[in-house]
This record gives structure tokens, C-alpha cells and sequence, in this order.
């Protein structure tokens, strides 16, 4: 049986400064890119099935099959991110995603976009935890709050390109020219990615790890990451917080605003918008709120979760035909703090892992909103189907995932911040990058 390998420190807290923002800028543009292509299907819906001749459940294949395979690629990337480095599989995700959309623009059929999709999936899903190592390698552990968010906030300006500039050139010039000219941004981040990206900076590089041969590192990194309460605390805030919004903007949004509520494609897109306008508007709020108090993680977490329940309860049981546009402004706005909310899942896991397994548990964290994600985006389109497109009972699916994630939340916070408080000797603590004191832990201060 092999020793569990002692939690490692960086020698010093990350220095910051304007070549730390150089790197970490060309990190967050490939996660950029990446939203934008994983988002292109949420304005392009109506059109899709159009063009491939399919019904609401087939549609929504092509979101649940992307989601499936970023989930499950979740945890393997985690695990390389932590053996590679964040250059190689940065490098590797942004090849893949581009090839994915490329090929999405030029399928011939069903079957051929759906492979596209996922494949699109599995670069994308190497994007994001790299961008979140860059921040805790570059920067100063103080600072890993508010880069996180603003590390989201950029991954929602990717959505509001979809939104605002690849809707009306599909509209314009078609499907192959809009997906296939969309697909050259992947060639373009992927440049200075190769030449100008570093993982750390000098003397800063993480110490060795000691690994067990054969299989005996993985299991060892998905254990241990699994057994801190706060990876699993985290996992639940991500599932609970995320999936509301992401299911609005990753497909059921447009057709929801326009079949069932009767709005234009131009209003319906103006409501999207405003998500993700609310969405990088509450990221700068959030990452300051729990940059200076850790204890406003949980209430943040709880509160979005219980003002975004009564909004989508308030839409689906208004009792005319179709909800005012007060309501439903009301309702993208709150839509808006989820992913916000959502980032909070990765304040529980950083600490509670030392810096050899920060990859490994941010990937089973970032699992958890879109395992949430996939099985909604299926409840829908099967309940449309089943139900002849009522949109009011397809998405009070949404309140059962909630009610469960929100159970975990109880179930999990006593243990997690409980083994916050204890000293680093007795408890895998954080090192430099979660926390900005080595020696008292990290969440015990508020």
C-alpha cells in the first residue's frame, strides 16, 4: 500500500505583476474561444434542427452528448493538468475544440455533427481547469477568488459573442460560413499559446512528487481528493449553482423566450444578453465578496439558489398565457448570478488539497454543474416531447435537481468547514496557492 505523498508548499506566495496578467491573459483567451464554440449551438437551436431534421430530444443530444463528455473528461484532465503541466493541455484542448467546430460546420448529417460536438466537447473541457491553475501558479494566493471570477467573467464574454455577433451572421450568411469562419479563432489564440505561455514562473516551480507506479497515482489522486469534504461540498455548489443558467444559454433559452413566451429572435436575444451582462457584473461582486469574507461562501451559495427557484416558480406558475417582460427580465438577471455562485465550489476544494492535487480536485468540482446540466437539458427536451412542447412543466425538472444539491449543501458544510478549522498538521491544508498565510488555515479567516 503506498504513503500518501505529504501536502507540498510553493517555496514563495506567486508574485503577480503585468507578466503574470501577459500569461494568464493567454490562458483566459483560449477558455474564451472555447465558450463561444461550446455556447454556438444556443442561439443556432431552431436552426440546427432545421437543418438536421430532428425533434426536441434529438436536439438536445447534441448539448447532453457535449456536457457528457466535458464531465467525463473532468477528472482525466484534472489528473493531466496536475502530471503535464498547463501548456500541454491547454495546447491540446484548443486543437481539439477548433477541429470540432470545423467539423460541426461541415457535417453532413446528424450522426457526423454529433461526433463534431463531441469532440468540440472534450477540448473545451481541458480549458477551464488550466486557466484556474495559471491563476493559482501566477498570481498571489489572496488574489485566487477574484481570478477565478474574473476567469468566468471572460468565459461569459465568449457567450456574449455567440449572442450578439455569431446570431445575425448565421442569420446573415448561413450555417457553414458562420460555424467554419467562427472555428479560425481557435487558430488565432492558439499562437501565442505555443510561444509566449509558461506554467510558473521562475522559481516558482511546484516541488516533485513522489507517484506509485502503474494505476497507483491516479487512484491515489481521485481518493484523496474525494475524501476532503470540502472537494465534495464543492462538487455540490457547482451542481446546484450552474445549471439553471447553463441550460437557459446552452440551448432551451431561445426556444423557450420565442415558442412559449412569443417574443422576437431579436428580443429573446436581447434577453440572453442581459444574462450574461448580469452574469460578469455579479463575477466582480462575488470574487470581491469572497475575496474578504470566506464566511459569505455558503450564504452566497444558498441565496442564489433560492432567489433563482422563486424567479423560474414566479415565470412557470404566472397565470396568463405568457409571462410579462418585467417578469422575465427579472428572470435573466437572477439567471445571471449562477455562474458566479458556481465559482464558489472551487473556494471549498482549493484549500482542502495541497498543490499536487489542486488539478485533480478542481476537475471533480467543475463536474458537478454540468452532470447537473446534462441530465436537465435531457429532462426538457424528453418532457417537450412527451408533453407537446409545454415548456411549464419540461422545466420544473429544474426544482428537483435543485432540492437535492441544496441537501448535499447542508449535508457536507458542517464537515468541510469543521476540517477548515483544524491546524495543517493534523489536516491536508492549503498550500501557498490556496490561502494567503501558510500557516493559519485558509478559511479560518473571515
Amino acid at each position: 500500500m503506498s504513503v500518501p505523498a505529504q501536502p507540498s508548499r510553493l517555496p514563495l506566495d506567486p508574485p503577480g505583476g503585468r507578466r503574470a496578467l501577459a500569461v494568464w491573459a493567454i490562458g483566459v483567451s483560449v477558455y474564451f474561444v472555447a465558450v463561444i464554440f461550446r455556447t454556438s449551438l444556443g442561439v443556432a437551436g431552431l436552426d440546427a434542427a432545421d437543418r438536421f431534421r430532428v425533434n426536441a430530444s434529438a436536439l438536445a443530444t447534441f448539448s447532453i452528448l457535449q456536457l457528457l463528455v466535458y464531465a467525463g473528461m473532468q477528472i482525466p484532465v484534472g489528473l493531466m493538468v496536475d502530471r503535464l503541466g498547463t501548456k500541454r493541455v491547454l495546447t491540446l484542448g484548443a486543437l481539439l475544440f477548433t477541429v470540432g467546430q470545423l467539423g460541426f460546420a461541415l457535417a453532413p448529417s446528424y450522426g457526423t455533427a454529433l461526433a463534431a460536438r463531441a469532440l468540440l466537447g472534450c477540448g473545451d473541457a481541458m480549458t477551464f481547469i488550466s486557466v484556474l491553475r495559471l491563476g493559482t501558479r501566477w498570481f498571489p494566493a489572496r488574489r485566487g477568488p477574484l481570478m477565478a471570477q474574473l476567469a468566468g467573467l471572460v468565459g461569459m464574454a465568449g457567450n456574449l459573442v455567440s449572442t450578439l455577433v455569431l446570431a445575425p451572421v448565421l442569420h446573415g450568411v448561413g450555417w457553414v460560413p458562420a460555424f467554419a469562419g467562427s472555428s479560425a479563432a481557435g487558430l488565432v489564440v492558439l499562437v501565442p499559446l505555443v510561444l509566449f505561455l509558461r506554467d510558473h514562473p521562475e522559481g516558482h516551480a511546484p516541488p516533485p512528487v513522489a507517484r506509485a507506479a502503474g494505476g497507483g497515482f491516479v487512484r491515489r489522486q481521485i481518493a484523496e481528493s474525494w475524501r476532503e469534504p470540502g472537494t465534495r461540498l464543492g462538487l455540490w455548489v457547482h451542481f446546484t449553482t450552474q445549471f439553471p443558467a447553463m441550460v437557459f444559454l446552452l440551448l432551451w433559452g431561445m426556444p423557450f423566450l420565442v415558442e412559449a413566451q412569443g417574443l422576437s429572435r431579436t428580443t429573446a436575444g436581447g434577453l440572453m444578453t442581459l444574462i450574461v451582462v448580469a452574469n460578469m457584473g455579479f463575477g466582480l461582486l462575488y470574487g470581491q465578496l469572497v475575496g474578504r469574507r470566506q464566511a459569505a461562501r455558503i450564504p452566497l451559495a444558498l441565496g442564489t439558489v433560492a432567489v433563482t427557484a422563486a424567479l423560474w416558480g414566479a415565470v412557470l406558475a404566472y397565470p396568463g398565457e405568457r409571462a410579462p417582460m418585467w417578469l422575465l427580465t427579472a428572470l435573466c438577471v437572477v439567471l445571471g448570478t449562477c455562474g458566479p455562485a458556481s465559482m464558489i465550489g472551487f473556494d471549498f476544494a482549493r484549500p482542502a488539497n495541497p498543490a499536487e492535487r489542486q488539478g485533480t480536485a478542481s476537475g471533480i468540482t467543475n463536474m458537478g454543474g454540468f452532470l447537473a446540466s446534462m441530465t436537465t437539458l435531457l429532462a426538457v427536451g424528453v418532457l417537450l416531447d412527451a408533453t407537446g412542447d409545454d415548456y411549464r412543466i419540461a422545466f420544473s425538472s429544474v426544482f428537483f435537481l435543485e432540492v437535492l444539491g441544496i441537501t448535499q449543501i447542508l449535508r457536507l458544510r458542517p464537515a468541510a468547514l469543521a476540517r477548515e478549522r483544524l491546524p495543517l498538521a493534523a489536516a491536508p491544508g492549503p498550500d501557498l496557492d490556496a490561502g494567503p498565510d501558510p500557516v493559519t488555515p485558509a478559511r479560518a479567516r473571515t
